[in-house]
């Protein structure tokens, strides 16, 4: 209607046939394609709750499983290759089979995809295939992802890196065939050749991946390693520079995502030209660590629309600085798998709560958890996953300093919910992710403390004799999750705010610890020191100076016995309690250093360990000058001391 009359029939003709041709591939995709998907998913998902589902049916396992595992992989080998080498290779697969048959025997019966893979790699021979474990690592990301080809081509170029590592010949179609053969067994029930069919063409789409990228990593890494070795200072800086002229002028609302010192740049460009190489090197750990920087990309709030021109610019520079097409090119697919992988995660991390969390509005994060059901609603505000990497929304809002927003999680967390079956109450969930949640209020928010402790408190509506019933939720303040003695009292302590100590909680979860276990310890700590000291003080100040020049045995030996008793035990304990503290300390790594020179064990940071440590030494000093000690060679038993016999000591 807008183009009127310049909307011709040819015009209507060409748009018909676009429309036709677009409805038809949407039809054909979802005709051929869909079916498959399903099978690959619900069979996916039988073989993996075969582990939650097998109830010790052993002797079907032992008799069927395994025979079939074999026999149906034999069977598919040679049916895919029908050739005499294929037929010698099976031939000797049967005989490795044979010979470590007594070792499979051995082995308890494979309930998961796993255990079932590995069982029937050792049937077919296949034990030492190094390769194979690696695909499998990576086997379960591939299967979920199917239906994404842009996430199973991620997957499968880092699978590529992997592979690039094993220096042995890689047959894939040796995966395929026990990956076959331990899906027939996990879901014998409900496999067809539909199943068949499903499977195959998930794998035939892998393996056309993967040999597409054989061989060629090995030989990228090594042309990029001679480029980035070769680089002078100069060319360095020119690098630095560069990247971001380009990158700003193919992007300019990016300037206002980089607005830190130069020398904060020309790190982070330095990084990701490190970042290139690695990926070669060591790919499992850099995905890691991509995945722990995606989810603070996500945090800051970058919009993933500036990584594809950062990677534009960064290839551009490298492609003026060197003439080696297999460098640039292995630097281009690097850095382009690394923005990918970042976009992907920031894409998973951005959650409508961490949205709103950047927003800093309790009304917006309101309603971003009102989407959640009950039982996850605790889960959306504490952790987001991407891969084997979390991030907490509630600590990224305290220390991004969103305070009203950390405000608003904690008091939605310590809301009794309730359905037709069951109570939500986000208590436990908090101090099982965040044990340290005290200790990190005590320090980076002590305004949402007092939050946090009326949380803890449960009263009821209804009274009963002008009381009603108050429930104090303190078991987590008291104890950590592997039963020790949690530090929340110290940190609260450590905060020196009176208002905080004279919260009801914590003065009956303190005074409940005070009562039933500190107190005793307390009173027979204090007691020991104090009859020690008593020992102590007569034997040096008392018994000493009784009948002074002229004491007699009686007095000697009460004096030798009390300074025994005090080096002993007083000495020995408080020497152990150093020793044991130092050790530890010292094996942990936890030292410091005063002055930044002198390094001590941490320990000693504590002013009460310092001054018993100041006591041993003292007391160790009088040990070396106890005078008994030096006056023994000359010990009479019938004489008594006197001024002359004292001289000795001399």
């Amino acid at each position: 209607m807008e183009l009127g009359s310049r909307f011709t029939s040819k015009a209507r003709s060409g748009w018909r046939s676009i429309l036709n041709y677009v409805g038809g591939s949407y039809i054909y995709v979802r005709r051929e394609y869909a079916g498959r998907l399903k099978v690959i998913a619900s069979s996916w998902a039988t073989a993996n709750r075969k582990a939650n589902e097998f109830e010790g049916t052993e002797g079907e396992g032992e008799g069927g499983e395994g025979g079939e595992g074999a026999g149906e992989a034999n069977k598919v080998m040679e049916d895919e290759d029908g050739r005499g080498g294929a037929k010698a290779q099976m031939a000797e697969a049967r005989a490795s089979g044979e010979r470590s048959a007594n070792q499979v025997n051995a082995m308890k019966v494979p309930t998961t995809f796993s255990e079932m893979f590995m069982f029937n790699g050792a049937v077919m021979g296949f034990g030492n295939s190094i390769w194979m474990h690696e695909i499998l690592e990576s086997f379960d990301n591939i299967v979920v992802n199917v239906a994404n080809s842009y996430r199973l081509q991620e997957e499968c170029d880092t699978l590529s890196l992997c592979l690039a590592k094993y220096k042995g010949s890689i047959n894939l179609r040796e995966f395929r065939a026990v990956m076959l053969a331990s899906l027939r067994s996990l879901v014998p029930k409900d496999w067809d050749t539909q199943h068949e069919v499903a499977w195959t063409w998930l794998w035939e789409n892998v393996e056309r991946m993967l040999k597409s990228l054989l061989g060629k990593p090995a030989l990228q890494e090594k042309a990029l390693e001679r480029l980035l070795m070769s680089l002078t200072e100069d060319s360095r800086n020119y690098l630095r520079t560069e990247l971001y002229r380009r990158f700003f002028a193919l992007a300019p609302a990016g300037q206002e995502y980089f607005k830190q010192s130069t020398t904060r740049l020309y790190w982070i460009a330095d990084r990701v030209v490190e970042m290139t190489i690695e990926m070669y090197r060591d790919p499992k750990k850099l995905v890691e660590d991509i995945s722990a920087l995606g989810l603070r990309h996500v945090g800051y709030g970058i919009p993933t629309e500036f990584f594809a021109p950062y990677v534009s610019g960064a290839v551009e520079v490298v492609r003026t600085m060197t003439t080696d097409e297999t460098a640039e090119d292995g630097f281009r697919w690097s850095l382009s798998l690394i923005s990918r992988m970042l976009v992907r995660t920031i894409n998973e991390g951005s959650t409508i709560v961490m949205k709103a969390i950047n927003t800093n509005s309790a009304k917006q994060l309101h309603k971003a958890v009102e989407c959640a059901p009950r039982g996850k609603r605790a889960t959306w505000v504490l952790n987001i996953t991407v891969g084997t990497q979390s991030i907490s929304p509630l600590y990224w809002a305290i220390e991004s300093g969103s305070l009203e927003s950390a405000k608003a999680m904690i008091r939605d967390l310590l809301i009794i919910r309730a359905d037709r079956d069951n109570y939500y109450y986000g208590c436990d969930t908090l101090f099982e992710r965040h044990p340290d949640i005290v200790r990190r209020l005590c320090a980076d928010a002590q305004a949402l403390l007092p939050l946090l402790l009326d949380g803890l408190v449960w009263r009821s509506r209804l009274t009963q004799h002008g009381q009603r019933r108050v429930n104090f939720y303190i078991k987590h303040l008291i104890q950590d999750a592997d039963g020790n003695f949690n530090e929340a009292l110290e940190c609260f302590v450590e905060a020196a705010d009176p208002k905080i100590m004279c919260h009801p909680v914590v003065v009956l979860f303190s005074d409940l610890i005070w009562t039933r276990l500190v107190n005793m310890f307390f009173l027979l700590g204090k007691g020991w020191f104090l009859f020690t000291l008593t020992l102590f003080i007569i034997s040096q100040s008392i018994l000493q100076h009784l009948n002074e020049g002229h004491q007699e045995q009686g007095t000697r030996s009460a004096i030798f016995g009390f300074r025994c008793f005090i080096y002993l035990c007083s000495l020995g304990q408080l020497l152990r309690r150093q020793l044991v503290q130092a050790i530890r300390d010292i094996r942990a790594g936890d030292v410091v250093r005063v002055r930044g020179i002198i390094p001590i064990p941490d320990y000693l940071t504590s002013w009460k360990n310092a001054v018993s440590l100041v006591l041993v030494l003292v007391l160790i000093f009088m040990l070396s000058w106890e005078p008994i000690i030096w006056c023994f060679p000359h010990y009479d038993r019938q004489a008594e001391t006197s001024a002359d016999v004292l001289s000795l000591v001399d």
